[in-house]
């Protein structure tokens, strides 16, 4: 499934819920936000080696915080049309430009 078919999904659960109304950018960025925060959470005070070495039942809780994060980039990128896969290949081009790859 590509992200345009979840960004459907997504406004499809939205609009089953009736929630479209509640949609509206400046609702999905602040909601976002407070996801993000709930996902920070799960690393905060660990160290490097803690937050790459997670305890199974705290991966579970962090995949959750990203789908959550995620569904509400999706759902902002629907709200204001956004094909947001494009948008993500063409920051990878500006990335590479930026960035190049290290010679090997």
């Amino acid at each position: 499934m590509n992200l345009a078919e979840l960004a459907r999904k997504t406004r499809e659960f939205a609009d089953q819920r009736d929630w479209r109304p509640y949609h509206n950018p400046k609702n999905l960025v602040m909601a976002m936000s407070v996801e993000m925060a709930e996902l920070l959470e799960h690393y905060q005070w660990l160290t490097p080696d803690e937050a790459a070495n997670l305890p199974v039942d705290t991966t579970s809780l962090v995949a959750q915080e990203m789908a959550d994060v995620m569904l509400y980039m999706l759902r902002l990128a629907d709200e204001v049309g956004l094909d947001l896969e494009a948008a993500i290949l063409h920051k990878m081009q500006l990335n590479a430009q930026k960035y190049p790859a290290l010679p090997r």
